[in-house]
């Protein structure tokens, strides 16, 4: 089972971290964390890898409904968005919303999941358009 949604980009990776939070920001994501997994195993491992972010995004109303339907369900948001580079092309990548539907059979997430992927796949879509 697939349980990504991605698209391969030829931006450099800054351009494409800040096209990112555009592209969530005009589809009702905001960005709450940003986690730079480059510098945390460089300062704590110091492993040396790729650039790497991950991009703690939500959607609220989306959120609460998914929440309303199962409390549980914070295990399985589509919350993060990577952000990475691979070889000469920036990936990125976010969580299927139809894995929360997929993993938990739960009928009251299927229009959540419907409604995030949507939202998901238009932000990722205006990123290969520019």
């Amino acid at each position: 089972m697939q349980y990504d949604l991605t698209v391969r980009l030829t931006t450099d990776f800054p351009t494409t971290v800040a096209a990112v939070r555009d592209a969530l920001a005009a589809q009702g994501f905001g960005v709450l964390t940003e986690i730079d997994v480059t510098a945390t195993m460089a300062a704590k491992l110091d492993h040396t890898m790729e650039d790497y972010v991950i991009l703690g995004a939500c959607n609220p109303p989306l959120a609460r409904q998914a929440l309303d339907a199962d409390r549980t369900i914070g295990l399985l948001l589509p919350c993060n968005v990577v952000v990475r580079s691979d070889g000469d092309h920036t990936l990125v990548q976010a969580l299927d919303p139809d894995v929360m539907v997929a993993f938990t059979g739960l009928p009251a997430l299927e229009p959540v999941a419907k409604e995030a992927a949507s939202r998901l796949r238009a932000a990722l879509a205006t990123l290969t358009a520019a």
